[in-house]
C-alpha cells in the first residue's frame, strides 16, 4: 500500500516521514547512503555566536546589544539553551537526520500558501528547434523515454555516486521522485508515495484534459519510443479544445481552501479514481499551447513564467497538477521545462535528472516498436457539481490575481562568467552574492536580510541550509565602493575580503555548521517538550533578520537553463542564477503590488554592478 505521511504532532511526524525512507530497498539504501555521515548538531555556542555575527551589518548598536543580552540569558549554564541542545543531541542519536523531517513539515507541509509562485520552483530549458505540434509530440516522446530510463537506473541501484568537494552525497531523494504527490489538508499537508505499488503509468494533460498513459508493457518492459509516440498521437486526437473545466486549477489554491475542495471532490467515486490516477502516476507531462510572444527580449521571461504557473487560466494553468512531484512541460513552440514540488524534490537531484534527459535526447531510439495493438490511453473524467464548479471559479480568479501580481525578469549576463572569477582565484558563487548585496544596496541604500540556499546532501538524509549573505566585510566594501577618495586597489582588497568572508560562511555550512536549521531545531525542540518558545525567537531582531527580502539560489548545470521561483515575502525579491563559463543566467521575481520592489530595476542595477566589478578586476584604462 502507499505510504501516507500524516501527522498532527511533531513527534508522530518523525516516525511517519521516516517511512518514506523505509521504502527504499536495501540494495538502493547501500547505493544512495553508503559512506555518508550523519548530520552533526552544531555546538550551541558556535550557532549563537554566528547568529549575533550575522546581525551586526543589519542592526543598530542599541538593538544588537539588546539581542546580545537575550542570547546570553538563553545560553547560560543551567538555562534553556543547553537543555534544548541536549534534547537535540539525543534526537540526533536516535533519528536518521535530526532536522530534515522537522524542516519538511515546518517549511512545506504546514505552509498554507498556494504552491505555484510561493513554493514550487520551475526550471526553463533552452528552446527546442521546433514550432508545431508534430515536433512537440516527437520531443515529448523522447523526454518520456529519457525519464523512464533514469528511473530504471535508480531502481537498479546503478546511479553513479555523486560528490561535492570530495564528499559523497546522499541520494535518498532519488527513489522518491517518482509516483509521489503532495496531498492537501485543512491544517497541514502530507506526502503520498506510491512506489511500493510500482505504478506503470504517467499522466498526460492537454487542453485541461487528463489521460492515464501506460508506459510499460504487460511483460514489464518499457514501451519503445514508437509505442509512446503513437499513444501521444491518440491523446492529441481525443483532447481538442472543449468547454471542459480546468480541474488542475484547483491545486493552485490556498492549501486550506484546496483541502476542503479536495474532500468534496473525492466524495464522488469517478472523481476519486481520476484523482488517484494522477497522484499515483510516475510523473506528469503537460502538453502546452505556445507561449504568447511579444518580443524576443521578453520571451525568456515569459517562457520561464509559463513553466512556473502556466500563464493564467486562459493559457496553460489548467494543464498543471501543482501537487505532483514532477511535472514536465513541453510547449508547441519549442519551450520546455520542469516544475517540481519541494517537499520531496530539490534542485541538485533535479539537475542530475535534467542532465540525463539532455544526454538521452541526443541518442537514437534503441529499438523499433513491435507490431502489437495497444489499448487506448485512458481519459480521466470528473463529475462536477455546483459546489465544485464554484471552487474552480474561485481558484481561477485567485490564480489570475497571483499571476498578474508576479513580475518575472529573466536575462543572460554575457560580459563574463565563472571562468573570469576563477582566474582571479575567487569563488563565482561568493562573487555573485556580493554583487547582489551591492545591487540591492544601490537600489534602496540599505542592506537587507538575505538567504542563499545551500545543500546538506553530504549528510545522511540532509536537505538544505541557509547562508546569510550580509557580512561586515560586504558592508564595508559596499560603503567604500562609491568613495572617490579610495583607490581601485583599496576597493579591490575590500571586495576580496567580502568574497572571502562569504566563502568562509559557505565552508562552515557545507561542513554542517550552519546556524538557521539549528535555531529552528532549538525552537521546535522546545515545542516538542511542551515548553514556551524561547525569548530569542520572539525578539524583534529575530523577526527582522528572518524576513528574507532577498531569496537567492544557485542552480549550476552544464546547460543554459534557469530556475525561477517567487519571493518569500511580499516586499522581497527572489533571485536565481546559473553561472556558465563566459556568461550567467539570472531570473528575478518580485510582486507588482509592492511599490518598493521592481524586478526590472533590480535586474538593471545588478547588470551595472557586475560590469563595475569586472572593471575592478580588469581595468580597461
Amino acid at each position: 500500500a502507499a505510504a501516507m505521511i500524516k501527522s498532527n504532532t511533531v513527534g508522530t511526524l518523525i516516525c511517519q516521514l521516516s517511512s518514506l525512507h523505509l521504502q527504499v530497498s536495501w540494495r538502493q539504501e547501500l547505493c544512495f547512503s553508503s559512506n555518508v555521515p550523519p548530520q552533526p548538531v552544531p555546538p550551541l555556542a558556535h550557532t549563537l555566536q554566528g547568529y549575533l555575527k550575522a546581525l551586526e551589518p543589519l542592526l543598530p548598536a542599541e538593538e544588537l546589544n539588546h539581542t546580545r543580552r537575550m542570547v546570553h540569558e538563553f545560553s547560560r549554564r543551567g538555562g534553556l539553551g543547553p537543555k534544548l541542545q541536549e534534547g537535540l543531541e539525543k534526537r540526533a542519536r536516535t533519528t536518521r537526520n535530526w532536522i530534515a523531517d522537522w524542516w519538511v513539515q515546518w517549511a512545506y507541509l504546514e505552509s498554507r500558501q498556494p504552491l505555484p509562485v510561493h513554493s514550487n520552483p520551475a526550471i526553463s530549458l533552452p528552446r527546442r528547434d521546433f514550432n508545431d505540434w508534430r515536433s512537440q509530440l516527437m520531443f515529448a516522446t523522447k523526454l518520456i523515454a529519457a525519464v523512464l530510463d533514469f528511473k530504471t537506473i535508480i531502481s537498479s541501484g546503478k546511479l553513479p555516486p555523486e560528490y561535492m568537494r570530495g564528499k559523497r552525497l546522499c541520494g535518498d531523494l532519488y527513489p522518491l521522485l517518482f509516483s509521489s504527490c503532495r496531498i492537501p489538508g485543512p491544517k497541514h499537508d502530507y506526502i503520498a508515495h506510491y512506489g511500493r505499488r510500482a505504478p506503470k503509468h504517467i499522466t498526460v494533460v492537454r487542453n485541461y484534459q487528463f489521460f492515464q498513459l501506460e508506459v510499460y508493457n504487460s511483460d514489464g518492459s518499457r514501451m519503445t519510443e514508437g509505442q509512446i509516440h503513437s499513444q501521444l498521437l491518440r491523446i492529441r486526437s481525443q483532447s481538442w479544445k472543449t468547454d471542459k473545466e480546468p480541474m488542475g486549477i484547483l491545486t493552485s489554491e490556498h492549501r486550506h481552501t484546496w483541502g476542503e475542495a479536495y474532500n468534496r471532490l473525492l466524495k464522488d467515486k469517478l472523481n476519486q479514481d481520476s484523482v488517484r490516477s494522477i497522484e499515483t502516476g510516475l510523473f506528469s507531462l503537460c502538453l502546452d499551447s505556445p507561449v504568447m510572444r511579444i518580443s524576443d527580449e521578453k520571451y525568456a521571461s515569459r517562457k520561464a513564467a509559463q513553466v512556473l504557473h502556466g500563464g493564467g487560466t486562459y493559457s496553460n494553468s489548467g494543464n498543471r497538477w501543482f501537487d505532483k512531484t514532477l511535472q514536465f512541460v513541453v510547449g508547441e513552440d519549442g519551450s520546455w521545462g520542469l516544475l517540481y514540488e519541494q517537499a520531496t524534490a530539490e534542485g541538485p537531484p533535479i539537475a542530475t535528472l535534467l542532465h540525463h534527459i539532455l544526454e538521452y535526447c541526443e541518442k537514437p531510439e534503441p529499438k523499433r516498436a513491435p507490431l502489437v495493438p495497444l489499448p487506448m490511453p485512458k481519459k480521466l473524467y470528473f463529475n462536477i457539481d455546483r459546489e465544485i464548479k464554484w471552487d474552480i471559479e474561485q481558484a481561477k480568479q485567485n490564480l489570475d490575481i497571483l499571476i498578474n501580481d508576479l513580475d518575472v525578469n529573466v536575462f543572460n549576463f554575457k560580459r563574463f562568467g565563472k571562468d573570469l572569477l576563477k582566474a582571479h582565484k575567487l569563488s563565482p558563487n561568493s562573487c555573485i552574492q556580493v554583487a547582489l548585496q551591492l545591487a540591492y544596496y544601490r537600489s534602496v541604500t540599505v542592506l537587507c536580510p538575505t538567504c542563499d540556499i545551500a545543500s546538506q546532501r553530504m549528510f545522511r538524509g540532509g536537505r538544505t541550509e541557509v547562508i546569510r549573505s550580509p557580512t561586515e566585510q560586504s558592508l564595508r566594501f559596499i560603503l567604500a565602493f562609491d568613495d572617490p577618495a579610495l583607490t581601485r586597489e583599496a576597493k579591490l582588497e575590500l571586495f576580496r575580503d567580502a568574497v572571502d568572508a562569504y566563502s568562509a560562511l559557505t565552508d562552515k555550512v557545507l561542513d554542517g555548521y550552519g546556524i538557521d536549521r539549528h535555531l529552528l531545531g532549538l525552537k521546535l525542540q522546545a515545542i516538542n517538550e511542551g515548553l514556551s518558545i524561547p525569548k530569542i525567537f520572539m525578539d524583534t531582531a529575530f523577526g527582522f533578520a528572518t524576513h528574507w527580502k532577498l531569496r537567492t539560489g544557485q542552480m549550476p548545470t552544464n546547460t543554459d537553463s534557469v530556475m525561477c521561483f517567487g519571493p518569500l515575502v511580499p516586499d522581497g525579491y527572489a533571485v536565481c542564477y546559473n553561472p556558465q563559463a563566459d556568461h550567467v543566467h539570472f531570473s528575478i521575481t518580485a510582486f507588482n503590488c509592492c511599490k518598493e520592489t521592481n524586478a526590472e530595476t533590480l535586474a538593471s542595477t545588478l547588470k551595472d554592478s557586475l560590469c563595475v566589478l569586472q572593471e575592478l578586476l580588469q581595468p580597461t584604462v
